[in-house]
């Protein structure tokens, strides 16, 4: 435990953040999952409108430095690129 009193305040606001990040990282995962769902169901329409809010929730993410920035350009692209695919077939 810590010994200063600046050091409790640290702790206290580390906690909040830690709280506030696995929130976050929780809702980015699902709504990957449901956009991973909508894909594997060819539900194109649909897939590119949740894309289109994960999308939006990542950045914000990476943004914050939640997530890496990569790791979001990463997820992003990805998907798209498995939309894109469900469109032409």
């Amino acid at each position: 435990m810590p010994i200063k009193r600046a050091s409790f305040k640290d702790l206290r606001k580390s906690n909040r953040k830690h709280i506030r990040n696995i929130s976050i990282r929780s809702e980015l995962h699902s709504y990957s999952k449901k956009v991973e769902s909508l894909i594997a169901a060819k539900k194109a329409d649909e897939a590119r409108a949740a894309l289109k809010i994960f999308i939006s929730k990542l950045d914000k993410a990476a943004s914050k430095g939640i997530i890496h920035k990569n790791a979001a350009s990463r997820k992003s692209s990805r998907l798209m690129k498995r939309i894109a695919g469900l469109s032409k077939a």
